[in-house]
């Protein structure tokens, strides 16, 4: 995704925050990178996060609706969706590859279970919540809560 600005710039900025004291957060939205590629686009999040220090990482779910520009892509054929259990693997990765003390939170709507806790404490919890999520609930359940997502 062409956001306009690269990790170097992130880091620069956000240490400019850091020096003057200045609190902010950070927002990653699961599924963007699309299939086969979350995890790794979780791994390098992570390496920019920890060179930072956010108050807190902010989790949602990429939900794409028919109006929206990226549906047409993936009809075109030019992109294609993560699973739902692809995109808890995801979060997953990024937990897993931050080493920084952070507030880490997945609660909003397009989150079909909600997740919070505080880093590095709250690490190993949180991970036993997403792989029962990914076992219990499973492809099925998560798609079936995601197409039924009428608005964020």
């Amino acid at each position: 995704m062409d956001k306009g600005y690269t990790a170097a710039d992130i880091v620069e900025q956000c240490r400019r925050l850091d020096e003057a004291g200045i609190h902010y957060s950070f927002f990653y939205l699961a599924g963007i990178s699309g299939a086969g590629r979350g995890e790794a686009g979780a791994r390098a999040t992570a390496a920019v996060c920890n060179q930072l220090h956010p108050a807190l990482i902010g989790v949602n779910m990429l939900t794409v609706y028919p109006d929206a520009e990226l549906y047409q892509e993936i009809q075109r054929g030019n992109w294609t969706e993560e699973s739902e259990t692809e995109k808890y693997r995801e979060i997953r990765a990024l937990l897993d590859g931050l080493d920084i003390p952070v507030r880490f939170a997945a609660l909003g709507a397009s989150n079909a279970f909600q997740l919070q806790g505080t880093l590095p404490e709250d690490r190993a919890a949180l991970a036993a919540a997403i792989d029962q999520i990914v076992d219990t609930a499973g492809e099925d359940g998560l798609r079936a809560y995601r197409v039924n997502l009428r608005r964020l």
